[in-house]
């Protein structure tokens, strides 16, 4: 299964400049697993020490938000994911 990961611009650096990286995973979850196998360097960017997303990341799949399921939500052979990052100030 082949799933494809948009990466945001600012993360490239740790995907060997790579924009789009290719995939496997049933989830959104496994997909990610799937990416920080390839590319070590995106778990600080991604997850916790406990595993969870970080709260001001946010995943979409196929444009459309994954949350609140995010990490456990079902993935098929085609599907797009983006990585989208909350910023916040004041």
């Amino acid at each position: 299964m082949s799933i494809k990961i948009n990466i945001p611009s600012y993360m490239k650096s740790f995907t060997s400049n790579m924009r789009v990286v290719e995939v496997n995973g049933s989830t959104v979850g496994e997909c990610l697993s799937h990416l920080v196998k390839q590319f070590p360097g995106m778990k600080k960017q991604l997850l916790s020490k406990n595993g969870n997303l970080f709260e001001n990341i946010v995943i979409s799949v196929n444009g459309e938000s994954a949350y609140p399921e995010q990490l456990t939500k079902p993935v098929k052979d085609g599907d797009e994911l983006n990585i989208v990052v909350i910023i916040g100030g004041g």
